[in-house]
């Protein structure tokens, strides 16, 4: 008798994704081909093919050029920003998303990014990336690392999800800095 996905538990439903993607190899079959920005019937691709010559010439073609232009993007920091690597070690990469907190930020992570296909996926195909992606990259996590190791051919952004988080983040950083700048000046006693 089969056992149903659901009934399997987050961390073995990611372990069996990671053993699985060691076991094939993390050739191109199995890396992200392209990132699918999604809002209700509109939908654009970027290639990562795109994404990995931009960050190799430091020349942005196709959509990716006509967001960066659109969007009054310095092409130079959006090129920094994709290079950007974060040392961490494998183990406490895997042993941190398999915990509870792990797991909830996964799933608010899902919430704007996952597979496009099968939305429901989205907690394990990310985690496997994040994990493969430190062991591939050397105990180093990049944004094109992420992309080489997520197990599927695309990965859907949903932009009023992203657009909401941005907005988030934009107005919990304007909180924090009201906080910890002039409210603040009277008692560091400067």
């Amino acid at each position: 008798m089969r056992t149903p996905l659901r009934s399997v538990s987050p961390a073995r439903q990611a372990g069996l994704m990671l053993a699985v993607t060691l076991a094939m190899g993390a050739g191109p079959a199995l890396a992200t081909e392209n990132i699918v920005f999604v809002s209700g019937a509109f939908r654009r691709t970027i290639y990562t093919r795109d994404l990995e010559s931009f960050v190799r010439t430091g020349v942005p073609s196709g959509l990716l050029a006509d967001v960066l232009r659109f969007g009054n993007q310095n092409p130079a920091s959006v090129r920094s920003l994709l290079t950007t690597e974060l040392p961490v070690p494998v183990s406490l990469t895997s042993r941190l998303l398999n915990t509870r907190i792990g797991e909830a930020l996964l799933t608010r992570a899902t919430a704007v990014v996952h597979p496009l296909r099968a939305p429901r996926a989205g907690v394990p195909a990310l985690r496997s990336a994040l994990v493969l992606g430190v062991a591939e990259g050397g105990g180093r996590l990049s944004p094109l690392g992420v992309l080489r190791a997520y197990p599927a051919e695309e990965m859907a952004v949903d932009l009023p999800q992203l657009l909401g988080l941005l907005k988030k983040a934009s107005s919990i950083s304007d909180l924090v800095r009201f906080f910890s700048e002039a409210p603040l000046d009277g008692l560091r006693g400067n």
